[in-house]
C-alpha cells in the first residue's frame, strides 16, 4: 500500500517534476507534459505509459495495474491501485512514466 502523500512525495522527487491542478485531480508533470494524476480520494493514480509497457506491467502485476477505461487506456494510460501496489513496483513504473513524459517531441520529417 502507498498513501496519497507518499505517492506525491515519490512523484515530486523525480527530476524537474512539479505539481499542478488538472480538473479535479493533482497532476504531476515534467516541463513537457503530465506523467501522473492523483484524484482527491487518493486510492488510485493514473500514469502515462506506452501500450507495450502498459501490457508488460499489467501482465506482471495485474492486481495493482489496469488500463484506464476507454480510448485513453488503449493509448497506454494506466490506473494503479495505491491500496495494493507496493512502493518498489510503483516507484519503477512511476519513473518510467516520468521518462516517457520527459522525452523530447519528435519532429515530423
Amino acid at each position: 500500500m502507498v498513501t496519497a502523500a507518499r505517492f506525491r512525495k515519490l512523484a515530486l522527487a523525480l527530476p524537474d517534476a512539479t505539481e499542478v491542478p488538472h480538473m479535479e485531480r493533482a497532476a504531476f508533470r515534467t516541463p513537457r507534459k503530465i506523467f501522473a494524476t492523483l484524484p482527491p480520494d487518493g486510492e488510485t493514480a493514473n500514469l502515462l505509459l506506452v501500450p507495450e509497457l502498459q501490457a508488460a506491467v499489467i501482465e506482471a502485476i495485474p492486481n495493482a495495474f489496469r488500463p484506464v477505461h476507454g480510448g485513453w487506456g488503449k493509448m497506454g494510460f494506466t490506473t494503479v491501485d495505491l491500496r495494493v501496489v507496493n512502493e518498489a513496483d510503483l516507484k519503477r513504473v512511476l519513473t518510467e512514466a516520468h521518462a516517457i513524459a520527459s522525452e523530447p517531441r519528435r519532429r515530423k520529417p
